[in-house]
């Protein structure tokens, strides 16, 4: 295979399957070259919503381009992680997609499922093709509001499904509850009409400079539809990052310790890859110690996975609680709150089997409660001896070489409409040379 086109050289790429299975050539090859490259600084980075190769490619070419002149005397090398994840084409993203701005007005009149859209989930579900083809004509027709709409949240859930005996079962929480996993999220099992009806609330309050005439308005059920379908694709997502992390990644750097023990390796993720590269903590062997730096960028999970305990919850703590120990270095997580994917429509789908939060308690982006928050909006929670930094201290003073430590981005990770807003205005120099930092890379 040919490699591919990037800003930087030595590169490798590892792909995984929805299960965690790596492509055993491309593992292969990492684990026989890296050290022949005389690599010392391995950056590993894995993407939120990309849905195909020359994607995630691009977003890591675009990422990495300006690290080589960051750091001219270290040894570095880069793998770029690619795992079957997408989003969808109405979310613009800066310096990506300057089509994708037009395209999300023209569907905010009429939210149905683009040929981009469609394609993707094609790639994501295999042999799920009868059921979006079926969400499709239900998005484009609108019949009813009623037994229509239980029909495509029936359709919706049938698509986004695994098997009950498969990997992913296990890797849908964030939290525990005296030691058992979170359910699935409500919006898969309520009323469909009413998870709509609060999903179209949301979209028009998140939309409105002030709230105040969304909060009168009738909101439209088959928005909210749209959004549902959104959501429950990413909880997928979500679910399958953390067996990838766990299963995949996490095994090859403990294969890739034991090929090239001296070799430091430096773990970035964007989204859903940010849980994805916390997983892979777990995933690690006894006793690697090789992993030297995690940065989170807009990580797209419970701001609580780290926690001992969760504020609201004595008995309740974080799926990854301690997992930050296993880092011989620092866990960063860089947030911004203008990312409106992160500090709206996330923690409204994030809400649990039996929990009474509703719209209530949301105000303009902003979670009240702040139960529900990802990584991406506030940073990492409810973590002992947790530093708080802006981007401009973050730059000018060594980071801490150990905890978590969380850097408010929104200087830079600012640009982007709705509904996603800057989730994903990653690409800057600034945050390249946090994960420099992260990592005591000279």
């Amino acid at each position: 295979m040919a490699a591919p086109a990037v800003s930087v050289t030595p590169y490798w790429e590892l792909t995984f399957d929805a299960d965690g299975d790596v492509d055993g050539g491309e593992r292969d090859r990492l684990l026989a070259e890296v050290a022949r490259r005389g690599v010392r600084d391995l950056i590993v980075f894995a993407h939120g919503w990309n849905n195909d190769r020359p994607g995630a490619t691009r977003l890591y070419s675009h990422f990495f381009a300006p690290v080589p002149a960051l750091a001219p005397k270290a040894r570095l090398g880069y793998v770029g992680v690619v795992w079957p994840s997408m989003r969808f084409s109405d979310e613009p993203i800066p310096d990506f997609d300057p089509k994708a701005v037009t395209a999300t007005s023209a569907a905010s009149e009429r939210p149905v499922l683009d040929k981009r859209t469609r394609h993707a989930l094609l790639e994501v579900f295999p042999g799920r093709a009868t059921v979006v083809e079926q969400i499709a004509r239900l998005l484009d027709q609108q019949p009813d509001e009623g037994a229509s709409l239980e029909e495509y949240g029936r359709l919706v859930r049938l698509l986004v499904e695994v098997r009950p005996q498969g990997p992913q079962t296990a890797f849908t929480a964030d939290t525990l509850s005296e030691g058992v996993p979170e359910g699935d999220p409500r919006m898969l099992f309520e009323d469909t009409a009413e998870v709509c009806g609060e999903f179209a609330q949301a979209l028009a309050r998140a939309a409105s400079p002030d709230g105040a005439e969304a909060s009168f308005a009738l909101p439209r059920l088959w928005d909210g539809a749209h959004e549902l379908l959104r959501q429950a694709t990413y909880f997928a997502m979500k679910r399958r990052a953390g067996t990838i992390g766990e299963r995949g990644l996490g095994r090859v750097v403990g294969q890739l310790a034991g090929a090239a023990p001296e070799v430091r390796v430096h773990l970035v993720g964007h989204s859903f890859g940010g849980r994805l590269v916390s997983f892979a903590l777990r995933g690690l062997p006894e006793g690697v110690r090789t992993v030297k730096s995690v940065t989170l960028l807009q990580g797209a999970f419970s701001h609580y996975a780290f926690a001992a305990r969760l504020p609201h919850d004595a008995r309740a703590s974080g799926v990854l609680h301690g997992q930050q120990n296993r880092i011989d270095g620092p866990l960063v997580c860089c947030y911004s709150h203008f990312d409106a994917a992160l500090g709206t429509i996330y923690p409204l789908a994030s809400r649990m089997s039996g929990d009474s939060a509703s719209l209530a308690d949301f105000d303009l982006g902003r979670v009240l409660g702040a139960k529900w928050g990802a990584m991406g909006h506030d940073g990492a929670q409810a973590v002992d001896d947790t530093h708080s930094l802006t981007l401009a201290d973050a730059l000018k003073a060594h980071l801490p070489v150990s905890g978590c430590v969380n850097i408010d981005a929104a200087a830079v990770v600012r640009r982007g409409g709705p509904p996603a807003g800057a989730h994903s205005d990653i690409c800057h120099q600034e945050l390249a040379r946090v994960v420099l930092a992260a990592g005591r890379i000279a």
